[in-house]
């Protein structure tokens, strides 16, 4: 909807209301991926690739309900782009993601940087560089490197942070957010 007044409300005054009542419904982790479980609830995900070139806008929840369609398409998008393999994004992190997104009320999509890595990718990048690590999360389709142009390092973190649902490492000189569904933690990189 574009019409504002008293008596319409915005899709996305809609949208900004779940991320808010999410917040205070998921302080823990264990409640984070059910937050506002069968309330009518909708969560959305929209990325794009410099990679790649693609760009995805979806939606892949609707009260309650995982849209595997959805799930199915998210996982194509974050695959290992340097060699196409897949591995199945674990949705506790889309969740995260998408939440965070929300709370930072941004209108640009998330670039990604990095979602899936094969063992092949990640052995090479960690050759390149010790921020790398071995047993990434990346390798389980349970991370992803994100940026957003209109938020600095520390408010994606902050936004991420927020949702207490997995760690988040705030990479400032290459001006991206770590965000997965691992255990609860930060740090800087």
């Amino acid at each position: 909807m574009t019409k504002t007044g008293s008596n319409v409300i915005s899709r996305r005054g809609i949208l900004r209301g779940f991320a808010a009542a999410s917040l205070c419904a998921a302080p823990v982790y264990a409640n984070a991926a059910g937050f506002l479980r069968g309330s009518g609830d909708i969560r959305r995900i929209r990325m794009y690739s410099g990679r790649t070139g693609e760009s995805m806008d979806t939606i892949y929840w609707i009260e309650g309900e995982y849209i595997q369609e959805a799930l199915k398409e998210v996982t194509y998008f974050m695959r290992d782009w340097r060699n196409d393999k897949l591995k199945s994004i674990d949705a506790r992190t889309v969740d995260i993601m998408a939440a965070a997104h929300g709370l930072m009320d941004a209108n640009e999509p998330y670039l990604l940087l990095s979602g899936y890595r094969s063992p092949e990718t990640n052995s090479m990048l960690r050759s390149r560089s010790s921020g790398v690590a071995k047993n990434s999360l990346h390798l389980k389709g349970q991370a992803a490197d994100l940026r957003l142009k209109s938020r600095s390092v520390n408010q994606m973190a902050q936004a991420a942070q927020s949702c207490s649902a997995g760690g988040v490492g705030k990479y400032r000189g290459s001006n991206f957010v770590h965000m997965d569904c691992g255990v609860v933690r930060s740090w800087n990189g």
